[in-house]
């Protein structure tokens, strides 16, 4: 999806206009109103039966569902305070804001409900009604019903029963009678209001409505607001009919199901309100009723008996199906809507993104733009502070400037401030202006990710202002999407656009993740930040941005201001203040002038009463005092236990918490439940909860400190100040007990079971909880994301790591379902949480494990299939699995079971074949992407990188992470140096500038510009510490500048001398006439020839020196080394001194000096000379070390123990320095290795190349029992591998005359054969265990497996052609040798043992107009298939001596393989297409095109061994597996490098990568494949298939061509 084709609606939400656009809820509430003792059976058999059936539908579609029942659990509802009535119209308003689908449902059965009395009276109605009222009426209610001028218009309220019955409710000490005269107060009050009403209505100064409201039950109230006559079509109305009184009840059983007044007589005027209530609701909600006619059985419907049961099913079935079709309706509506309809994204479903995270950018947009919309009406008393900003941003449009950063101390209103800033802006600027808000203070779970967020910020307003959009975010691209984000600053500027980006709260990142701040930002374009005052994020902005303007403090309110605010609040609420409660509110706030603190306190006041005594008013006197009093009264009345465990939970959750879950949660926790049922027991003993309605209470008095976040369309409860969540964790969070009841929940350990639970009435009470099932998949492609978010964690924290080995770390279902729903870096995260905690080593490693695979999630889009998932675990892990079998073994056994069992083709590892953990290495370091690094530097824990694409990068080593980016050279970095114990650089680049860096801001210090002449040779940069100079140097120039102030100090030309290098300040040249010249800048130049024998001084000047090959600069010994053509080290000091030794091998790659210059290191070809250097000006060779390629670079570890060598064959060599012993060898750098560097105390090596972006950190210290076996060398073409795996033959490519024999079990060589002449090819005879070895000369060797030294020898013919391919048939009873012209066949036995060939026994010429064998393959029936290098196909048949040409390819013939049955062959060429023939008839049978990015030509391939399928190699580094019958592919794997040799073995194959790793994979294939099966899906190609058509067969279909479109 793009910025064209969105609507308006969503465009205004991408500009920031829009604030309430509502994003699609995935909940479904459901209050359940009924009376309190009428319907218990069915509520009971509801919660037991048809909620969870609603419930798992529900999950099954990525919805989550809440029933609220605030009936259940009580004995009695009635509270204290009278507010019944008024929180169940909250719930029912929260239920029907939030729910998806159906919110609201009515049991109404033979009970009219309880008649209250009303907690509120309006002021005039009240005075109304006192005129009808008698002098005792108007004392009675004088008592009850106090006027409260606070609020706002004024009211009567009435008091709670503990005001005058100070023992109600309380049943330790309550008298028996207390109960009873409440009832009767209530009853002389409500009938004095009901006679005042209806005198008052008679004489008009009352309506009908106004009466009523004195006789409607709370059970009106909540039926005529949640059904709305009808007008919400997903109500529900139950209805229970009783046909009629069975005269033996008595009263006892006529109270529980009848409306009954005094003396158990039956209520009357209940009765009939309740008949005219049913008749109005049979009228008007026709549509949604259910009636159903039951009789009672003495008072109630009792389950045991038949038709009471069978009415109950059928309640049930009414309701679940009622459910499900509403939510189905609901649902198949939104998939049928428009295209500018925002797509529904489920909770927890597994889905591919499309749209490049449209949809989550969307939520995210819109979520803080809610946020905005909410905070921003609370600002008041900063509108200087405000005015400030918006002049600030005005101001700075026009011209470049610097981002302004907001800090102030906790709690100061900082958020608010931003939130209305944004608002403003939009005003300010303009109806196009986009203002991004980003409100990280807010935010739950992990820390926010940079690279995430700048493309959040990048998404956002590309597409805003429809411009291509970003990339995903990947780490391995963070460089070039910083990049992006600058050049879409930029094209912003240039468009005129105006945009502001608003990040709040950006102490949650840490220093380094500002690396992308630019210092300053161009015209149209703002940045604001806020962060608090003591944070070290302010510090570290300080030092970059060095702007004191850029600052600006949020500091106290003062009085009047908090007046101000205070007035705003109160107003806003409804609510008002006495002159001496807002004396007492402002002197505790003037203490702090904190908002915060001035909103707690408002929430404390708002509950004053205009009559609230003096002595009651308890306030603060800072924010920490006040949160604790607003504890203490939340304590005070709804219990202790409650308060702490309803807000520790909430404290403890990793992303907040659903209110169903902490329903479910608190009535797990027993302290709850035990004081809840402390003096009373539940109202049934087997199922024991929390009653919904104690929390609906509690919610409601929290509602200043909670925030609803929400999350894929699911609301979660965080708090809504940081500061509160502080406060819990030290108030009632002190132990472990919370996080393993989460835990508990969370593992679903409680579900359908007994939980045991002590009360005081009672020793043991094993009671069902009635808490829902965890499963991690709730449906097929639906997954439990609370699970997901919150088990890790909390076992983590409640030290359960038994049970998180079991259920986290060591299950692969679990780590797959997690990465794939909130992504691999949620997973690594757990994990380095659990290696942090736990110390354990096999997290560690599967944390390792995660971190190499993340390269190629990241690849494809952050989405990994699960076939994918297993294999990547599996090939890496296998190895492992023995050393490790408690938890890495199990997760081998679990991905094994898992794809032996999958429901596609796929390829199962039996080998660790890609790279494992727990090796040397350690970390890769990419980030550029259009060119190579060319120049590295370290310094103590930073590494800096300058690369061909003018980039310059800074990193830690200890954390690995990026510190700074800076992009300001326009050309290749040539060289950087780091100065200052590396908190500055400087770099040269071939843009001809000189610059110096802060590593500590990452801001540019000076530049000097024109350094490099244009077409200059390639310059050098020098540093001299010491005098505090830097030189800059050509062959024929130098300069030298200051180098803390970069003041000009030499420009010298050498006028044909050429320049060697920099002395400390002394410039070293070498003259025309051969002399060696020194020329400090404050002395005389000193000059001395380089003729003489070695021991010799040689005269200052003489004719007919030999030429300098290399130089070597030796400044703390004052030193020159020069090495000329004749072999001769000469040592030239700056005093003239000089001598000449002999220098035994002439350096061909590698020249350099040790640090401290005690040691001389010369890369010769092969071989690395190490020689010491002595006081006396001798130089003495110590080791030579050998390798098997050229050697390009070396260093030597601080303390001289250990050297370590980078050679071409892309691999890093350890030496022991003092015995020269091979320590170590380092693969994996996938490029020649030329630059190297000992890093972190010595325990770490730095590697990097030339030819690529990568740089590599080695652990020195890796465990030995995962370090992995050594590899033969790479990229060896000339290759035997045996079936088994276990040993492989190869030629090294640049020793042909040596036949190695590689033992892969101990990983290393375990012989070496020499032979007379290049070997040429080599075959191997599985069965017969012989190796047959084609020389150039036109010899074949044989030799034996078993007895190597017994050489057997084929004699070459008369004219020594040379031998070009080798093929044995599949009995490898014969075997046909192609040289050059002609080809030959030999009988090949074995007799005891020993090898026996005869021949040639038969022999042909091939055509003069052929060009050379390729490829062949020998059938059991004397046939030759062979293909050329022009691509000519021809089968020989031996027996007929006739040659049949072949449908030729239009490339080279890669590959030629028989199967081991000789029905079919597989014939491939080097223009990627591939062909099968059938051999018996001799007929094409299938012809595939497979087209892809990169080369895709097949190097190898093998049947399987019973030809139904046939495995290639590919240099696209695939793996390809291929239907023989059909031609269809069936499998791609990537293997990261190319395979060059493969053969047969048992369902699958074993391999040889080019980078030497062995592969030895089973495949397996259901008996059915669907046509729907595309194994390209996640890989850029296409595949097209072309078969003949079959007489005596049915013609199979088509095989289509595949295309994704997601990137390979």
């Amino acid at each position: 999806m793009d910025g064209r084709s969105l609507d308006q609606e969503v465009l205004e939400v991408l500009r920031g206009r829009a604030t309430r656009r509502k994003n699609p809820s995935n909940m479904v509430r459901l209050f359940i109103s009924s009376a309190f003792t009428d319907m218990i059976s069915e509520r009971r058999v509801l919660l037991e039966k048809a909620f969870p059936e609603v419930r798992s539908f529900c999950s099954s579609l990525g919805l989550v569902f809440e029933a609220v029942d605030l009936c259940w659990g009580l004995r009695d509802h009635r509270r204290g305070d009278h507010l019944e009535v008024e929180v169940s119209l909250k719930e029912m308003e929260t239920c029907r804001r939030i729910s998806l689908g159906p919110a609201f449902i009515a049991l109404l059965g033979s009970r009219y409900g309880e008649q209250g009395l009303p907690r509120l009276i309006p002021e005039r109605q009240f005075e109304v009604l006192k005129t009808q009222l008698t002098p005792d009426d108007l004392q009675l209610l004088g008592q009850w019903f106090l006027k409260d001028t606070n609020a706002v218009p004024p009211a009567y309220v009435l008091q709670p029963i503990t005001c005058q019955f100070s023992f109600h409710g309380d049943r330790r000490v309550e008298p028996d009678g207390s109960s009873s005269s409440w009832r009767s107060t209530e009853a002389r009050l409500l009938d004095a209001l009901r006679r005042a009403a209806s005198e008052a209505r008679v004489r008009g100064h009352l309506t009908l409505q106004h009466t009523h409201h004195f006789y409607q039950s709370g059970l009106e109230c909540e039926v005529t607001a949640g059904l709305q006559d009808g007008a919400d079509p997903t109500a529900l109305l139950f209805i229970r009919n009783t046909p009629r009184r069975r005269t033996r009840e008595g009263p006892q059983h006529l109270a529980r199901f009848r409306d009954v007044a005094a003396a158990s007589l039956l209520d009357a005027e209940a009765q009939r309100l309740l008949s005219d209530l049913k008749t109005r609701l049979l009228s008007t909600c026709h549509p949604l009723l259910h009636l159903h006619t039951v009789e009672l059985n003495k008072g109630a419907v009792d389950p045991m008996r038949k038709e009471h049961a069978a009415y109950l099913e059928k309640l049930c079935e009414q309701l679940v199906s009622h459910m499900k079709s509403r939510i189905s309706r609901v649902l198949g509506e939104e998939e049928e809507g428009g295209e500018g309809r925002s797509r529904r994204r489920r909770w927890g479903q597994l889905q591919e993104d499309q749209g490049g995270g449209f949809s989550g950018l969307l939520e995210e947009v819109s979520g803080h733009s809610a946020q905005r919309g909410a905070l921003s009406q609370e600002l008041c008393g900063r509108e200087a502070l405000l005015g400030r900003l918006c002049v600030a941003l005005w101001e700075s449009s026009t011209t470049p400037h610097p981002p302004l950063v907001l800090h102030g101390d906790p709690g100061m209103g900082k958020t608010a401030l931003l939130c209305r800033l944004a608002q403003e802006m939009l005003c300010v600027l303009g109806p196009r202006a986009i203002v991004a808000l980003r409100l990280l203070s807010t935010s739950r779970g992990r820390r926010p990710q940079i690279h995430h967020l700048l493309h959040s910020l990048s998404l956002q307003v590309c597409m805003a202002l429809r411009l291509p959009l970003p990339d995903p975010p990947a780490p391995h691209k963070h460089v070039e999407l910083v990049r992006f984000f600058h050049n879409l600053l930029a094209t912003v500027s240039q468009r005129a656009e105006s945009l502001v980006i608003i990040l709040d709260g950006v102490d949650l990142l840490s220093a380094p993740d500002f690396h992308w701040l630019p210092a300053t930002f161009p015209p149209n374009v703002h940045l604001v930040l806020s962060t608090t005052t003591d944070s070290p994020m302010l510090e570290d902005l300080q030092g970059r941005l060095e702007a004191p303007e850029s600052f600006m403090v949020v500091g106290r309110l003062s009085l009047e201001e908090g007046e101000e605010v205070m007035d705003s609040l109160l107003r806003s609420s409804g609510r008002a203040l006495t002159e001496e409660q807002r004396d007492v509110v402002l002197r505790s706030f003037e203490k702090t002038g904190s908002p915060l603190h001035l909103r707690l306190i408002l929430s404390e006041a708002k509950r004053w009463s205009s009559y609230t005594a003096r002595a009651s008013l308890r306030l603060g006197n800072d924010l920490q005092d006040m949160m604790s009093l607003t504890f203490l009264s939340l304590e005070e009345r709804h219990g202790k236990q409650l308060v702490s465990a309803s807000l520790g939970y909430i404290a403890l959750s990793r992303c907040g918490m659903l209110e169903s879950e902490l329903c479910d949660i608190l009535s797990l926790d027993d302290d709850v439940i035990s004081e809840v049922y402390r003096y009373s027991l539940p109202a049934n003993p087997a199922l024991v909860r929390l009653p919904p309605l104690l929390w609906s209470c509690l919610r409601l008095d929290l509602d200043h400190l909670l925030v609803e976040n929400w999350t894929s369309g699911v609301m979660l409860l965080g708090f809504r100040y940081p500061q509160v969540c502080e406060a819990v964790h030290g108030r009632y969070l002190g132990d472990q007990r919370r996080n393993r009841i989460l835990s508990e929940y969370f593992l679903g350990l409680w579900s359908h079971k007994l939980k045991p639970l002590s009360l005081p009435t009672l020793s043991l009470l094993l009671a069902d909880r009635k808490v829902p099932p965890q499963p991690l998949w709730f449906a097929p492609g639906f997954a439990n994301m609370r699970k997901l978010q919150e088990l890790p964690y909390q076992l983590l924290q409640a030290g359960l790591w038994e049970e998180l080995r079991q259920e986290v770390i060591g299950n692969a279902d679990w780590l797959y379902c997690k990465s794939r729903l909130c992504g691999l870096d949620s997973v690594i995260e757990d994990l380095r949480l659990c290696g942090e905690q736990m110390n354990c080593t096999e997290s560690a490693l599967l944390h390792d494990t995660l971190l190499l695979i993340k390269p190629t999630v990241d690849l494809l889009g952050g989405h990994m299939d699960t076939p994918l998932f297993y294999t990547e675990l599996l090939a890496r892990l296998f190895s492992l699995a023995t050393v490790f079998p408690s938890l890495i073994g199990r997760l081998v056994r679990q991905c094994e079971e898992w794809l032996l069992t999958c429901p596609e083709p796929v390829l199962v590892p039996k080998c660790t074949f890609l790279t494992a953990p727990g090796g040397a290495l350690k970390h890769t370091f990419t980030g550029v992407q259009t060119g190579s690094v060319l120049c590295v530097d370290v310094c103590e824990d930073i590494m800096v990188t300058g690369s061909e694409d003018g980039s310059i990068l800074a990193w830690s080593l200890s954390s690995c992470r990026l510190l700074h980016i800076m992009l300001i050279h326009t050309g290749a970095v040539l060289s950087i140096k780091l100065i200052d114990s590396g908190t500055h650089c400087v770099s040269l680049a071939v843009d001809g500038s000189l610059r110096r860096w802060s590593l500590l801001s990452g801001k540019q210090v000076y530049c000097v510009q024109s350094v490099l002449d244009a077409n200059s040779a390639p310059a050098s940069l020098h540093l001299s510490q010491q005098t505090n100079r830097i030189f800059v140097s050509t062959k024929t120039q130098v300069r030298s500048w200051v180098l803390g102030t970069a003041e000009p100090l030499l420009d010298m030309s050498t006028r044909g001398s050429e320049v060697l290098g920099v002395l400390g300040d002394a410039v070293v040249t070498l003259t025309v006439a051969g002399g060696v010249q020194i020329s400090p800048q404050d002395h005389q130049t000193l000059e001395t020839g380089l003729e003489g024998s070695p021991g010799g001084q040689g005269s200052p000047w003489g004719q007919g020196s030999p030429d300098v090959l290399r130089s070597l600069m030796l400044p703390r010994q004052g030193h020159v080394l020069l090495l000329t053509q004749d072999g001769l080290l000469h040592q030239v000091s700056r005093s003239g001194r000089r001598t000449v030794t002999p220098f035994p091998m002439m350096p061909s790659s590698l020249f350099m000096a040790t640090e401290d210059e005690r040691m001389l290191l010369a890369g010769c070809e092969k071989s690395l000379l190490v020689f010491s250097m002595q006081t006396d000006w001798t130089v003495q060779k110590v080791l030579e070390l050998h390798h098997e390629a050229q050697v390009l670079s070396a260093c030597v570890s601080t303390h001289t123990t250990l050297l370590a060598s980078g050679s071409e064959d892309q691999l890093i060599r350890i030496w022991c320095v003092t015995s020269g012993a091979l320590q170590q060898r380092l693969c994996g750098m996938e490029a020649p290795v030329s630059w190297l560097s000992f890093a972190l105390s010595d325990r770490c090596l730095v590697s990097s190349s030339r030819a690529t972006e990568r740089v590599v950190l080695w652990s020195l210290e890796a465990d030995p029992r995962t370090r992995p076996r050594e590899l033969p060398p790479a990229g060896c073409t000339l290759l035997g591998l045996s079936k088994d795996c276990n040993h492989l033959y190869y030629v090294h490519k640049d020793l042909k005359k040596q036949l190695v024999c590689w033992d892969n079990l101990t990983g290393s060589v375990s012989d070496t054969l020499a032979v007379s002449a290049e070997v040429c090819c080599l075959e191997l005879a599985h069965s017969k265990r012989l190796l047959f070895c084609g020389l150039k000369t036109g010899t074949i060797l044989i030799y034996p497996l078993d007895l190597p030294q017994e050489t057997l020898c084929i004699p070459p013919p008369e004219n020594l052609p040379q031998v070009h391919k080798m093929a044995l048939d599949p009995q490898e009873r014969r075997m046909a040798v192609a040289y050059e012209g002609s080809v030959s066949l030999f009988e090949v036995t074995v007799w005891d043992g020993f090898p026996s060939v005869e021949g040639p026994v038969q022999s042909f010429s091939l055509s003069l107009l052929h060009s050379t064998v390729s490829s062949m393959a020998l059938l059991a029936d004397r046939r030759l298939l062979y293909g050329t290098c022009c691509g000519e196909l021809t089968v020989y048949n031996f027996n007929t001596s006739s040659l049949t040409p072949l449908e030729s390819q239009a490339g080279r013939v890669t590959c030629v393989l028989a199967g081991n049955w000789g029905g079919h062959a597989l014939v491939a060429s080097g223009d990627s297409l591939l062909r099968l023939w059938s051999l018996n008839p001799l007929l094409l049978d299938h012809t595939v095109e497979y087209k892809t990015q990169a080369e895709g030509s097949v190097l190898c391939a093998a049947f399987s061994e019973n030809d139904q399928f046939v495995f290639t190699g590919t240099l696209d580094r695939t793996v390809k597996v291929w239907d023989v019958a059909t031609g269809r592919l069936l499998y791609v794997q990537f293997v990261y490098s190319p395979i060059v040799t493969m053969v047969t073995y048992r369902n699958g194959f074993v391999a040889l990568c080019h980078q030497g790793g062995v592969i030895r994979e089973m495949f397996r294939c259901p008996e059915q494949v669907g046509p729907e099966h595309n194994p390209l899906r996640k890989i850029q190609a296409q595949c097209h298939l072309t078969s003949r058509e079959r007489t005596h067969t049915p013609i199979r279909p088509p095989y289509n061509p595949m295309t994704s479109t997601l990137p390979s």
